[in-house]
């Protein structure tokens, strides 16, 4: 318990994980590279608070199920203050389609899907706050890691003994007997230790899209909007979008583009162009409306997606030893799922499990990256092989001469006819998909049941007309429409690929 635990980085997967190991009783300093959090208010946080190691702060956050499990089970005082800091529970209930909603009985476990929603910085800035009341997380701000210190035990095995930081005009050392990466996908960690002979390798695949995002808040007096038929979150193909309900009066609106689609991508950063977009999707028109809401931010875009899970064994052989990278250091994903937060969360609970198991650091390194294969891989494949589906779809939408072939069009029939259908005709169906979704069960496991699959079957076979009352209405225009409304040329895209 006596070790000199050190971890790189603050934000929300620092967080987790100083959390996590104070809980088993360990002390650890948290170096930080950016400014404390503001004395003030949430307002005051999203306002003014300097984050230039996180480029997504502002950008739409929820904290899906498994980890609002996490919070409720572990952390009950963290979940009185978020919930009095304004963040929001959404419950399995709040995202039944309409029909559903009416007939609805809650069972149990329903309760283990419940969605926690707010502003990135208001999230962050209570579980800041938190996390230094802990008598035994250390928090030294203004720190900037230049470098990971190294030396090799009497086996040749890599270990790191510390990191090369700056502060306050002076580079020091600073041992650490265990390091902890959590610098998130900026960090540099990785790189100079392959730089001393680490040999760590990863894969990687583009998530194929580019974010933006554009925050709100509701007009004095102005209740949110009562939730219709329309869903607040839908793909159009060209663009996917998704409304954010976040803490004192705010929301969020996300806009995601492939990255194929130069015209939009390009456009939809101009606040005007933004707001034109939302007035024509009938699921957050109304939320965006001048006569419901302000803007209260400018439109904030991130692209440079990408996927990426680092491998820090060979064969079941760790490459380096006292180094856990964390979050996004190790494992990146698409944020379109939702999932860095949990991801980050499950690997702090991992760690602190393995330092609690054994002190021998090949042994830790070894059952570390073994749980986080166990916990996430499949859910990160299970991302990846959407990501390529949604860019490959993209991609043809553009091209004018391709036509789908037999298997491609059972595949689109099969999601959009039987299963989107089914789910929103049957509750159970549903359940078992978000409890997937949010990461409570395995990806798609409520598809290998077989009287699920029966139920999904029964739907296709009855055919569109017979289901027409589960399909969603429309959720907005086509393509041509959309981009010729904001002045911009539908054909752009396609005589560009034509051209290439």
């Amino acid at each position: 318990m006596g070790e000199r635990i050190v971890m790189v980085g603050g934000g929300i997967a620092g967080l987790w994980t100083a959390l996590a190991l104070a809980r088993s009783g360990r002390e650890l300093t948290v170096l930080e590279r950016d400014p404390p959090p503001p004395e003030t208010s949430a307002d005051e946080a999203f306002d003014a608070w300097e984050r230039k190691g996180v480029g997504h702060l502002r950008h739409s956050h929820a904290f899906l199920a498994r980890l609002h499990i996490l919070i409720r089970d572990h952390y009950p005082d963290l979940m009185a203050d978020l919930l009095a800091a304004g963040c929001r529970e959404i419950v399995f209930a709040d995202n039944l389609p309409m029909a559903l909603r009416e007939k609805y009985s809650p069972v149990p476990g329903d309760e283990d899907m419940t969605i926690l929603t707010s502003r990135r910085t208001t999230l962050e800035l209570i579980m800041r706050r938190y996390a230094a009341r802990q008598q035994n997380i250390r928090f030294v701000t203004g720190a900037l890691v230049r470098d990971v210190l190294t030396e090799k035990d009497e086996a040749g095995n890599l270990r790191t003994t510390g990191v090369l930081v700056d502060q306050d005009g002076e580079t020091k050392e600073w041992p650490a007997d265990i390091l902890i990466d959590a610098a998130g996908k900026n960090s540099q960690a990785i790189e100079w230790l392959n730089a001393k002979g680490a040999g760590i390798t990863e894969e990687n695949e583009r998530a194929g899209i580019l974010y933006f995002t554009r925050h709100y808040r509701l007009r004095d007096g102005v209740a949110e909007p009562a939730r219709t038929k329309v869903p607040g979150a839908g793909d159009l193909g060209f663009i996917k979008y998704g409304l954010f309900p976040a803490d004192n009066g705010c929301f969020s609106i996300t806009l995601a583009v492939p990255e194929i689609e130069m015209e939009m991508r390009r456009a939809i950063v101009r606040p005007e162009n933004f707001d034109a977009v939302c007035a024509q999707l009938p699921g957050i028109a109304s939320w965006t409306s001048p006569e419901t809401s302000d803007a209260v931010s400018r439109v904030f875009g991130m692209g440079e997606l990408i996927s990426r899970w680092r491998h820090m064994t060979n064969d079941g052989e760790p490459r380096v030893l006292n180094f856990f990278p964390i979050g996004d250091s190790v494992i990146r994903t698409n944020p379109l799922y939702g999932r860095g937060c949990s991801f980050a969360a499950i690997a702090a609970e991992a760690l602190r499990e393995t330092l609690d198991k054994t002190d021998d650091p090949r042994e830790r390194a070894r059952v570390y990256h073994a749980r986080l294969a166990t916990e996430l891989r499949q859910h990160y494949d299970d991302m990846v092989k959407q990501d390529l589906a949604a860019t490959k779809r993209a991609r043809n939408a553009l091209d004018p001469d391709y036509k789908p072939g037999l298997k491609a069009r059972l595949v689109k029939s099969f999601a959009e006819d039987a299963i989107m259908p089914a789910m929103r005709g049957d509750v159970d169906l549903l359940r078992g998909f978000m409890r997937s979704f949010h990461m409570v069960d395995r990806p798609n496991v409520w598809l290998r049941d077989p009287r699920n699959v029966s139920k999904v079957l029964v739907t296709w076979a009855r055919g569109k007309k017979r289901n027409a009352d589960l399909y969603p209405p429309k959720l907005g225009p086509g393509r041509k429409e959309m981009l010729t409304s904001l002045g911009l040329s539908p054909t752009a895209d396609s005589e560009r690929l034509k051209s290439a």
